[in-house]
């Protein structure tokens, strides 16, 4: 084994030195900076390829470090990555595992020899499963200590850029979603008026629906999953349209038949209103209740909630598409508390019927709102109304997309301002 050091201006002057003196097999086993530019100490075998088998006790030489991320980052790109890695796992291939499954199937084979022949295949086969596994592992690693090389050179390029990404990251928008809006910020602008345009920014970004439902009524089904309080916002709807039309326009219809007491909640509500409800546990009798209020101007339809991974999702689906009324305009629920994930997985999940809109519930329960934004930004669903309280009909609004990302700035700096003692570097 020759070890060298060599000294570079940078780390490719450095490693084009370690190539020319030892070659591409060398294997870098440490490098850092110092006064005169990069230093690299790098190794190379100059045995004859043929290698003794490697005995059980040297199976710690598995644990040596792979190469180092500066190295990768100076070479040409992915290409030089693969190779590297394909590389260290070949010289690894002994690795700590080893040692411990030598002995067992030694021991295997002492007590059942007739039994140990054809266990060759399998052990190969685990050999290269752990290859693989280290492989995936090493890559993974690599790409984390990459994307924070970035990160830092991002952080010494653009201060601006990075500190409001991370402030909008704060925010709970998704982090795609934030290098895309401070990617239009000038490095000359100030504070405040980057934060003012970031935020009118995301503003843009939010589509809004109509209040269609209040003004022109219709026939609507409130989807969602369990718990976003699609039957209290029945409620709130018809209780609006009713002060402006009169009770006589409006029509509840359930389709929910599995949450104990569902139809006899809805009809409380009815019987608040002043309204007529009907119950429907399939297609026909949901087609037989819109035939009875088809002089109604608005007709409410309450569904079961489900989770989105559950399969009586489909069934309940189905049943309003099976209706034969094409006119029925779904929307979607969303709790604005919910995690990110969950609401986008939602939104896929619901992306079978075309979704007419969506209604934001629970904005009063919220810790921070930009995780919800960030899920209707990226699923471009308008969001028609917002809900932020229990009493009916008070509890409803007109979705406003200047007032969402409002909300969500003042969830933000109240939050920072818990966190910081009260102190907080943005003016909102």
């Amino acid at each position: 084994m020759k070890i060298r050091r060599f000294v570079g201006k940078d780390m490719r002057d450095a490693l084009n030195k370690v190539k020319q003196e030892l070659g591409g097999d060398a294997v870098i086993m440490s490098n850092k900076k110092i006064d005169e530019g990069v230093e690299i100490v790098a190794a190379c075998d100059r045995e004859p390829s043929v290698k003794k088998p490697t005995p059980a006790v040297s199976a710690p030489m598995a644990e040596k470090k792979p190469a180092s991320l500066s190295e990768i980052i100076g070479d040409s790109g992915p290409d030089s990555l693969r190779e590297l890695l394909e590389k260290q796992v070949s010289r690894n291939a002994v690795n700590p595992f080893e040692a411990i499954k030598k002995p067992v199937a030694a021991q295997t084979k002492a007590h059942t020899p007739m039994a140990a022949a054809p266990a060759q295949p399998v052990a190969a086969n685990q050999e290269l499963q752990d290859i693989r596994e280290e492989l995936a592992s090493l890559r993974n690693v690599l790409q984390f200590q990459v994307g924070g090389l970035m990160e830092q050179q991002r952080r010494h390029k653009h201060p601006l850029h990075a500190y409001f990404a991370e402030q909008l990251g704060a925010m709970g928008l998704d982090k795609s979603l934030a290098d895309q809006l401070v990617s239009f910020l000038s490095e000359q602008t100030s504070e405040r008026e980057a934060w003012l345009f970031l935020l009118k920014m995301l503003a843009n970004r939010i589509h809004t629906g109509s209040d269609e439902i209040l003004s022109r009524g219709g026939i609507y089904a409130f989807v969602g999953p369990t718990g976003t309080g699609k039957t209290t916002t029945v409620a709130k709807m018809a209780a609006r349209f009713a002060q402006r039309y009169g009770a006589d326009q409006v029509g509840l219809i359930t389709i929910d038949s599995y949450r104990i007491a569902a139809y006899e909640q809805l009809a409380t509500y009815a019987k608040i209103i002043g309204c007529g409800v009907k119950k429907a546990a399939n297609a026909e009798q949901l087609a037989d209740a819109l035939v009875q209020f088809r002089n109604r101007r608005l007709v409410l339809i309450d569904t079961a909630g489900f989770s989105q991974r559950d399969a009586r999702l489909i069934n309940q689906l189905d049943t309003l598409k099976q209706s034969g009324c094409a006119t029925i305009k779904p929307y979607l629920l969303l709790q604005a508390n919910a995690q990110r994930e969950v609401m986008q997985d939602t939104l896929r999940r619901y992306r079978e019927i075309s979704m007419h809109g969506c209604i934001l519930t629970k904005l009063d329960e919220c810790y921070s709102l930009g995780q919800a934004l960030s899920a209707v930004v990226e699923a471009q669903i308008p969001v028609s109304f917002i809900t932020d309280g229990q009493r009916v009909p008070e509890d409803i609004h007109l979705a406003d997309a200047k007032q969402l990302v409002a909300n969500a700035a003042r969830l933000f700096k109240h939050n920072a301002a818990g966190r910081n003692n009260g102190t907080s570097s943005i003016a909102v």
